[in-house]
């Protein structure tokens, strides 16, 4: 009976969730999803002195704000160790490990000269006696085999094979009883059942270790799928520069969930020629055979590109629920023209429609529509007090608010149409009177289409802005 799908990420927390990290929970939970089978999640925080809380807290964060959730209660590496202690005693009685008692300093003296001979760095200390005296001391080493090979049948790279005199004997026990990394992954994957181990390829060289204890254990081996790593847009090793950052920051940088999870999806993956992939269409078509074997490229504008896609496509309710959430998390690093409390969420998501046509993340949404909250008189830029100050501004605009007055019902067409009659009998170019227009009532000489502003702001608000700038 072939088994069903489990699949893991399994980050270490010593810092936030980068972006790197959150594509391989991504990987992994689409193709859990495609199959039917089970995403989890596994803390590896056998490293006490770098792993922290404000990690952990930041990953299980940055999962939940990307719709990753795992299937069950994560687990933790550390509250593991007496398993894998067992497991090395295992291997110990099998004989498929030893004790070594030699320090740092000779082991690495034992590489460089390995190296300065020009062969593989192998510790060759595997019967060594040790005296009952120093069995404390001593480290469990593994057993590797010497002739032969390793083959990784890696379901990205394709078949890899590498030579087993290359291989060291891992340290599977430290001198204090702790375990490496090498046997705990190994360990938990194959009690927590995982099936399919999807991670980058910096891991490639490991995955051969790891089969050895695998075989050695006489336990299944897992599909390997070796992902390449993200390179920023220019082909160098992503950076901060490039957008190496926490899933937060693009959180605070304005990104919706989804638009963010499409892009990361697109990123080493494709499915012919589709750029928008919903969230349904990616559990419906993700497959390991659609990775790529080349790194994928970081592009801001083209996550950009996919976010305000997203904005024009969502429900404006969803769209106002995350600008709700963005102010909460972020407001007072976000520097905008005004408070959250001075915001009518109401009439931000009765402007939504045309709002959202210049906005490619929700910073740029809030800030084309900083002019619905502004206080009276409304501030001006520098451009806007020059074009207000000009000839023949003031008498302009009050008899453009004359004829706004008269006007029976405030609605786009009547807008419309009074103002454009308003330019032919004045014998006025409409490029003439819509920068007073803009500037009296945003301050600023960039703003939405000027109907679409005297609506949003409504009759009251509209005339009462032109005259405060009339009595200035």
């Amino acid at each position: 009976m072939t088994k069903s799908v489990v699949t893991r990420f399994a980050p270490s927390p010593t810092g936030y969730l980068h972006i790197g990290g959150a594509r391989t929970a991504l990987f992994n939970w689409a193709y859990a999803r495609a199959k039917g089978g089970k995403f989890l999640l596994r803390i590896e925080d056998t490293d006490r002195e770098r792993s922290t809380q404000g990690a952990i807290d930041a990953i299980l964060s940055g999962l939940n704000w990307l719709g990753l959730e795992p299937d069950e209660a994560p687990l933790f590496q550390s509250k593991q160790q007496a398993r894998h202690v067992e497991v090395a005693e295992q291997l110990l009685a099998s004989g498929h490990a030893y004790r070594s008692y030699a320090d740092d300093s000779e082991v690495e003296a034992i590489r460089q000269k390995a190296r300065a001979d020009g062969v593989a760095a192998r510790y060759p200390g595997r019967d060594e006696p040790i005296a009952e005296q120093f069995i404390e001391q001593s480290v469990v080493r593994f057993k590797a085999p010497i002739d032969g090979e390793t083959v990784i049948d890696d379901e990205v790279q394709g078949q890899v094979s590498i030579r087993n005199d290359q291989l060291d004997d891992l340290v599977l026990l430290r001198s204090d009883g702790t375990p490496t990394y090498m046997l705990a992954v190994v360990v938990d994957d194959h009690d927590m059942g995982i099936t399919h181990v999807i991670r980058g390829d910096d891991h490639l060289t490991n995955a051969a270790k790891q089969i050895q204890i695998y075989q050695a254990l006489s336990w299944d081996v897992p599909v390997f799928a070796h992902i390449p790593l993200i390179h920023g847009a220019d082909g160098a090793k992503l950076s901060k520069r490039h957008g190496a950052l926490g899933v937060e920051a693009y959180q605070a940088m304005g990104y919706l969930t989804e638009a963010l999870r499409n892009y990361l999806a697109r990123l080493g993956w494709s499915h012919g020629d589709e750029e928008i992939i919903s969230t349904e269409q990616l559990i419906e078509w993700f497959d390991i055979q659609g990775i790529n074997k080349s790194p994928a490229r970081f592009d801001m504008a083209k996550l950009d590109h996919v976010n305000g896609h997203y904005i024009r496509e969502s429900e404006p309710a969803v769209v106002i629920s995350e600008v709700k959430s963005l102010l909460e998390m972020c407001e007072d690093e976000l520097n905008l023209p005004f408070k959250a409390e001075q915001i009518d969420y109401k009439k931000l998501q009765a402007s939504f429609p045309f709002l959202k046509e210049r906005a490619k993340t929700l910073i740029e949404l809030l800030e084309t529509a900083a002019y619905l909250f502004a206080e009276r008189p409304v501030a001006l830029s520098e451009k806007a007090e020059t074009i207000l100050s000009g000839d023949g501004a003031g008498e302009i605009l009050g008899a453009v608010v004359e004829r706004l007055s008269g006007l029976d019902q405030w609605e786009k067409d009547n807008i419309e149409q009074g103002l454009k009659a308003f330019s032919v009998e004045k014998e006025l170019k409409f490029g003439k009177i819509a920068p007073l227009l803009r500037c009296s009532l945003t301050g600023s000489t960039v703003s939405p289409g000027i109907y679409d502003i005297l609506l949003s702001l409504g009759r009251d608000e509209s005339l009462s802005r032109i005259q405060d700038q009339l009595s200035r």
